[in-house]
């Protein structure tokens, strides 16, 4: 039993007889799909395929049907991937009634995105925008109209990537790993969330660190930048914008979540 192969075996057969079920619960009924794609640590494309459906007492249930690795992003690679899935469980492309994804061109173009190559092979299979990804992209562009929440995302990245082009922060692991800053993403407003969770929860240690690069920094940008990060997170201006987006990021990623389990 601690046996990594075996190990890996037995997660294998739970894993098979996990998707059995599930297949054999949607049976012939109607299903829509939900596709994300995305690159993991070794820089691998993989791409994650959830489907929708109505079980036979009328609730919308989600299940995860798997993880499929992609040679590349593009929409004919990824309507492949999903081809070799569906054949591989026995359903067809003509069951679907729906699609879901983000706003992505190789997921949402009219011409050759994913969902144009499905809706060529069933028009039925409609299309919605991931309305918690909307919401995403919305918060962004309001955000960045505002001068002072401009500044402070901009503060906030400048001071991340200093850290981490220095190394003296590292993407975080073991008991370490919840409180490690990551560069945040526009269309994962939630990593703003986290981000800004974690400035407020180590303040004081991020200010000291800063202080160290400017002291000891090998090169003479990276401590002057450093320095006036440094004078950046103590400005009222800065303290103020830190609290005010931790409180709307928060209410924001409520709403989120509410969302996706809508879409």
């Amino acid at each position: 039993m601690t046996s990594p192969t075996i190990q890996k075996d037995l997660i294998n057969c739970c894993a098979v007889e996990t998707t059995r079920a599930i297949i054999n619960e949607i049976g012939d009924s109607l299903c829509s799909i939900l596709v994300d794609e995305a690159r993991d640590k070794s820089m691998k494309e993989h791409m994650a395929v959830v489907l929708r459906f109505v079980d036979k007492s009328g609730r919308v249930k989600e299940h995860f049907l798997g993880i499929s690795h992609v040679t590349d992003t593009c929409a004919q690679s990824l309507k492949d991937a999903i081809d070799v899935i569906f054949s591989t469980h026995g359903m067809s492309i003509s069951s679907l009634r729906g699609q879901g994804y983000d706003g992505a061109s190789n997921m949402s173009s009219e011409f050759n995105g994913l969902k144009a190559l499905i809706l060529r092979e069933n028009l039925h299979a409609m299309y919605v925008h991931c309305f918690a990804h909307q919401l995403q992209l919305a918060i962004v562009y309001v955000a960045r109209r505002n001068c002072m929440v401009g500044d402070f995302l901009d503060v906030l990245a400048i001071i991340v990537n200093l850290k981490l082009n220095t190394g003296e922060l590292t993407g975080g692991s073991g008991q370490f790993q919840e409180m490690s800053l990551a560069r945040p993403g526009d269309t994962r407003w939630g990593s703003h969330l986290l981000t800004v969770t974690h400035f407020i929860n180590m303040f004081n240690a991020i200010i000291d660190v800063l202080e160290n690069i400017s002291e000891d920094g090998v090169h003479s940008d990276q401590k002057s930048s450093a320095l006036r990060q440094t004078n950046n997170m103590q400005d009222f201006e800065f303290v103020f914008s830190l609290h005010f987006m931790f409180e709307i990021l928060a209410i924001t990623d409520d709403l989120s979540q509410a969302l996706q389990k809508k879409d």
